[in-house]
């Protein structure tokens, strides 16, 4: 797996299939394997490089407090190290944020961007509340867990999925360093004064029923990146995971335009 360095922090990556640049930018959490799930969609005709960002598991830092300048310029060091630039990034979460800044600070390394379920700054009251909240769980792992599950998910998809899957699924996010410095991050995050600067066409996705980060907040990063399409999926935050189908059409058919 390749790594490079990018200021304080060690950043590892992979690249898996053939074609066209595929920039996939995780949120916060564990790191890119939360695309894993998704790969086989997009490598049949993608060239998909999965960047590990500082406080994911597998990147090295020295644990200072992060900035999406910093994460954004993580995504735009791999993007040239891996010399498959300008190429197209998918953003989910904290991932969006991130996505759009690597946009605007590198606009000829982006070809297209598409954020998903992100937002634009921590002004939103709800937003600040649930990231206190998450935060103040980490001392209890499980139900740091549990909290992220409960609430990342629609109730219908939780019930679709099952007791058991629900419960392994309370595993993934754990309340590592590394996710509490991205839970922090969202806390102050705010990009606003770098989405004019997006030059990429960009399609922002949006969740209906997200509890994470409410559907207003997609709302409004479609409205202020000048010329974006916006779609909406009826699920929780992690649209990917419940509409796999619609959520991959819908991002295959706008980056594959001419």
């Amino acid at each position: 797996m390749p790594k490079l360095t990018v200021g304080n922090a060690h950043i590892p990556y992979r690249v898996e299939g053939q074609g066209p640049a595929l920039v996939l930018v995780h949120g916060a959490g564990p790191g890119s394997i939360m695309w894993d799930a998704l790969l086989d969609r997009f490598t049949g005709h993608r060239t998909v490089v999965l960047p590990d960002l500082a406080g994911s598991d597998p990147a090295e830092d020295d644990g200072s407090p992060l900035t999406i300048e910093a994460l954004a310029a993580q995504v735009n060091a791999v993007i040239e190290d891996a010399g498959t630039g300008p190429a197209d990034i998918v953003g989910f979460s904290l991932g969006a944020p991130t996505a759009a800044a690597a946009a605007a600070l590198r606009p000829d390394l982006v070809r297209r961007l598409v954020p998903v379920a992100g937002l634009t700054h921590a002004g939103d009251e709800y937003v600040q509340q649930y990231m206190t909240t998450w935060a103040a769980l980490g001392g209890d792992a499980g139900t740091f867990g549990r909290f992220a599950t409960m609430t990342s998910y629609s109730r219908q998809f939780l019930n679709q999925i099952g007791h058991e899957a629900v419960e392994q699924a309370t595993a993934f996010m754990r309340p590592t360093d590394g996710v509490l410095r991205h839970v922090d991050l969202v806390r102050r995050l705010d990009i606003r004064a770098l989405l004019p600067r997006i030059a990429a066409p960009t399609l922002v996705v949006g969740a209906t029923r997200d509890q994470v980060i409410p559907v207003e907040n997609h709302r409004e990063l479609h409205a202020a990146i000048r010329g974006s399409e916006y779609a909406e999926l009826d699920t929780g935050h992690v649209a990917m995971a419940e509409r796999p189908d619609e959520f991959t059409k819908l991002v295959r058919d706008f980056l594959d335009r001419a």
